[in-house]
This record gives C-alpha cells, sequence and structure tokens, in this order.
C-alpha cells in the first residue's frame, strides 16, 4: 500500500490507496471545524490515547522529521526542547492532538458510515480488531488469512522487518533515522499507556489535568475508572 498502486497493478479488483494524513486534507478541504467531506463517505477511524500519541510524535519530530516538515507542521524547529515543553506545546503537542480528536468526535455522527477502532484493543487482540475492521469495509477474509495477517504485522515482526530494511523502496516511512538509535525506529515500543515512562509524577500530574480540564475527554481517552470514581 505505501507504493500507491503497485497491489492495483498485480489485482485490477483491490482499490487504489493514497497514503496521506487528515491534516493535510484538511489544509487542502479548508475545513478545519468539520469534516464534511467526509459525510458522504465510509470511515474508519482508528483513534489512540492523545497523551501516546503525544510521544509518538515527539521521538517522530526528534529523530525523523525533516525540516520542511517541520515547517509545513508548526513543530519545533531546533532539538533543544524537552518532552514535557513538547506535551504542552499547542502547536504540536497533546493540545494539538486534543484538538484534531474532539473534532472528529463531535463530527462522526454526521458521517455516513463510520467505525472507530482503538488503538489498544488493536494491541489486545489484532484477531479480533481485523475481523471487525473486514466487516465493516465488506472485505472478504477467512481465519487463516487474518491470523495470517495479525502475524505479519505484530510488533515483534514489524520491528524485524524494519531492522532488515525490507522496506527500504518504499523511502523513509520504514525506516529507522538512525540505525544505532532504538528512538528513531517507525516500530519503537508500541506500549499502551507508556507514555507515563517518560515523566515524573509532577509532569503526569500536569498532562492529565489538562487532558481533564476539556469538557469531555475525546473517545474517553483521560476520564476516570472506575476504581477512580469510587475513591
Amino acid at each position: 500500500m505505501l507504493e500507491f498502486d503497485n497491489m492495483k497493478r498485480a489485482n485490477p479488483a483491490i482499490p487504489s490507496v493514497f497514503f496521506t494524513h487528515g491534516n493535510y486534507l484538511r489544509d487542502f478541504t479548508d475545513t478545519w471545524d468539520s469534516k464534511s467531506p467526509f459525510y458522504s463517505k465510509k470511515v474508519l477511524l482508528l483513534v489512540r490515547d492523545p497523551r501516546d500519541i503525544a510521544v509518538s510524535q515527539y521521538f517522530q519530530w526528534k529523530y525523523r522529521m525533516r525540516p520542511v516538515k517541520r515547517m509545513l507542521n508548526d513543530y519545533p524547529e531546533h532539538d533543544d526542547v524537552s518532552m514535557f515543553e513538547f506535551m504542552m506545546n499547542p502547536d504540536a503537542g497533546l493540545p494539538k492532538i486534543i484538538d484534531f480528536l474532539e473534532v472528529w468526535e463531535r463530527e462522526l455522527p454526521k458521517v455516513r458510515q463510520s467505525m472507530v477502532l482503538r488503538y489498544e484493543d488493536m494491541r489486545a487482540d489484532p484477531e479480533a480488531a481485523l475481523r471487525r475492521v473486514l466487516a465493516f469495509l465488506g472485505t472478504p477474509g477467512g481465519e487463516e488469512q487474518i491470523r495470517a495477517a495479525a502475524a505479519y504485522a505484530s510488533y515483534d515482526n514489524m520491528k524485524k522487518l524494519e531492522q532488515g530494511q525490507v522496506f527500504r523502496s518504499s523511502g523513509t516511512r520504514l525506516a529507522p533515522g538512525d540505525q544505532a538509535n532504538p528512538q528513531s525506529y517507525k516500530v519503537r515500543r508500541a506500549k499502551v499507556g507508556g507514555w507515563r515512562d517518560y515523566f515524573d509524577d509532577d509532569e503526569v500530574a500536569a498532562i492529565d489535568a489538562m487532558l481533564a480540564a476539556r469538557p469531555a475527554p475525546p473517545f474517553g481517552y483521560g476520564a476516570p475508572t472506575l476504581a477512580e470514581r469510587r475513591a
């Protein structure tokens, strides 16, 4: 899919795939506060805890992002920014990610047909998640195919493939920024809730407070657990 139409050339029944990012489409359509270009479409929306997204984006920015992409995305130009500073930055970190998720959550009921898939569910049971996706898309897939696809796309296998430069023909999308630096790999940790590993207690509290201050946590991320509500 990263080569756009290579699969379609092999089998004309396979649709063409255009790989891009939602923020670039938003810039193109000039629809910042709505998702009206998607209202008539079938939308599969993958969401993740915005705190984990922000940490992942920090490593993407620091070790993988070209200067022109930093400029296009209004990210810090220089590397002397701590992870906490990046996380709290309204133009690059958690506030921007929350804004993006909130627009989608508000607009999704207006879309003709939609499905929300959580990253955390994919990590917990990738085969079950893939079955849901195939059912939503109306794409056939047998159990053996689903197992094989989930095994191929597993964290351990993707990490091995990136280390072996299997995807080098696709440019830098699935290649480390520096093979000697494990933090520069596209397939890095894939840990649910791993964002907490990078901050001290005061920073974690400030990050949680930022998310809790929103009118409603986007897609439930940051909402108190049952145990916390009973405390």
